[in-house]
């Protein structure tokens, strides 16, 4: 009997420093996502909590090839902290106007449009416009050596991502419908079975929204929504 218990109490034990050593884990790579959002918050209009959990799922898939592409990257902050998580050694994609948003349109919604016509709005950030130079210092700031920015709007540039890539993660921020659609035609096909998509404007936009819906249902796609602990939307290539 007291054997018995002796390697009951041992099991226990055992299992205690097991998830001890999870935990303490866990809060290390929070710790560390957290650094990088520190490191990176003149470059983002994201939020902590979002930035952290974008970073907690390109943890998740690490083991994934492929390349990182970014859809609407402002100053560069996310591709350049999620580059150090999913690693320096990859190449990433950084397309982006450099000359602020589209027009928002009536399928974007009203709050879309009324956003974009409120310019003194604290959180319009010049209709988020931002220098090119802006998003190559980011990525030098993660030392970086294999990244390309392509300027121009996602109509004019998607079609030419180079045919041979595949994507391990794609990262979408193009606000409105259109914006959204050009990135799910032209980029979709092309991510690896396993790989992630990020709909930053999932739940903020209407018309982001309703582009995933449409592209998803026109092509009989069975992907999930999925969501994380602070709100960040994300589908699962099959």
């Amino acid at each position: 009997m007291k054997k018995e218990i002796k390697q009951l109490l041992k099991s226990v034990n055992l299992e205690l420093r097991r998830v001890t050593s999870e935990m303490k884990q866990e809060e290390r790579e929070l710790q560390f996502h957290q650094n990088l959002y520190q490191k990176y918050k003149d470059f983002t209009m994201i939020p902590e909590r979002e930035f952290v959990d974008n970073l907690e799922l390109c943890r998740r898939h690490t083991h994934i090839k492929g390349v990182i592409v970014e859809c609407g990257v402002w100053r560069g902050g996310m591709s350049a902290a999620m580059s150090e998580v999913l690693g320096r050694d990859r190449t990433y994609f950084l397309f982006d106007s450099f000359e602020g948003l589209p027009d928002a349109k009536e399928i974007d919604g009203n709050q879309a449009i009324a956003w974009q016509a409120n310019k003194t709005s604290p959180g319009y950030y010049n209709n988020c416009k931002a220098e090119e130079e802006y998003a190559h210092k980011a990525m030098q700031m993660a030392m970086v050596k294999n990244y390309y920015t392509k300027r121009g709007w996602f109509s004019e540039t998607l079609p030419f991502f180079p045919k041979e890539e595949k994507i391990a993660l794609l990262r979408l921020d193009g606000d409105w419908y259109d914006s959204t659609m050009d990135c799910l035609v032209n980029l979709f096909d092309k991510v690896v079975p396993g790989g992630i998509i990020i709909i930053d404007d999932y739940y903020m936009w209407d018309g982001c929204s309703r582009a995933v819906h449409d592209f998803l249902s026109t092509n009989k796609r069975v992907e999930r929504i999925s969501r994380s602990l602070n709100g960040v939307c994300f589908i699962y290539k099959h």
